[in-house]
């Protein structure tokens, strides 16, 4: 069987907010206990309401956030221990593209100089070297050489996050996670940089982590999807089991309100109610009781664990599959 390349074990952040002079901290649980197995050549989708911790989970893997506890290891080591500088081949392997094109890259400087810089700091080739580098990740992405002598902010959204992307590929990483990478730019461009991500993974080999909103457009471009509610993994299901046959009453919800084309089609499922939570106060038992048409007492006192239902489709509902799960207190 094929190991993982990306091993994720009971992985929490926390962290530490505001002040109390009569006792600890409150604790914001942005991460708190996800468990993922990424293989190599796929694209794993990670969907949830904003705030359910997606992002912080992205900036925890690549280490802009240390781990409160858990573990994380990349192509079998433990990356969620390692001293900083011991990072140094990790961070070649794995790269970030973010959701805001325009804040990820330095308006001081070049495109010439933002792509060719981790080849720098990698001391990889010569100038001249880099330089016909930095075309050719152009061209890759769709813009042209004379485009390097250029500064950020004389280009559209689009080709902004067309630049951040080549930068993410120079070192050619072999994992690629992508933090909400469409959400800042127009619908008609949103396709075409999809698309461009894909045809970069046949071409390089890519794996991605892709964080997004869209449901219909994760399922175009995933091959396993997650869905994530307050820092947790509540469903993680092939593309097409995800779709056909949603298990988790979050999960149900959130396809439900895709829109649709007849506004008086019925909806198999109701509309979500309430709003998320705060991390900070997590319910106890199933954290999404308090939203849930089907909560009943289990689901106030026992959490469910996150338990495959049949044919590798994993959901963390008591009622989910053929028998209520007996989850944890």
């Amino acid at each position: 069987m094929t190991q993982p390349l990306l091993s994720i074990r009971a992985l929490h952040k926390h962290f530490h907010v505001g002040r109390n002079l009569f006792g600890p901290k409150p604790t914001l649980r942005a991460v708190d206990g996800v468990t993922l197995d990424i293989y190599p050549g796929e694209t794993l989708g990670l969907v949830g309401e904003s705030g359910c911790g997606k992002s912080t989970l992205a900036r925890t893997l690549i280490r802009l956030h240390q781990p409160t506890s858990g573990a994380i290891h990349f192509d079998g080591r433990d990356i969620a221990t390692a001293p900083e500088r011991d990072l140094t081949p990790f961070r070649r392997r794995v790269q970030m593209i973010f959701q805001d094109p325009y804040a990820s890259l330095n308006t001081r400087m070049t495109v010439r100089d933002l792509i060719a810089e981790p080849l720098e700091i990698a001391r990889i080739g010569t100038p001249a070297s880099r330089t016909a580098k930095v075309h050719d990740l152009l061209a890759r992405v769709g813009l042209h050489a004379d485009h390097a002598n250029r500064f950020a902010h004389e280009f559209s959204g689009g080709q902004r996050q067309r630049i951040g992307i080549a930068r993410a590929i120079a070192l050619e990483p072999d994992l690629v996670i992508c933090d909400e990478p469409i959400s800042a730019l127009d619908v008609s461009v949103q396709a075409q940089v999809v698309n461009m991500l894909e045809d970069l993974q046949d071409q390089l080999g890519l794996t991605y982590l892709f964080i997004t909103h869209d449901l219909s457009m994760v399922r175009h471009i995933s091959d396993r999807i997650g869905v994530m509610y307050l820092g947790r993994i509540v469903e993680l299901a092939s593309n097409t089991d995800l779709y056909a046959r949603p298990s988790h009453p979050y999960t149900q919800a959130l396809l439900a309100s895709i829109p649709v084309p007849d506004p008086t089609a019925a909806r198999p499922t109701e509309p979500m109610r309430g709003e998320i939570p705060s991390p900070l106060h997590i319910p106890t038992g199933c954290r999404f009781r308090t939203r849930c048409p089907l909560a009943t007492d289990l689901c106030a006192s026992v959490e469910p664990d996150l338990r495959d239902i049949g044919n590798g489709h994993l959901a963390a509902c008591h009622y989910a599959g053929d028998a209520p799960s007996h989850g944890t207190a």
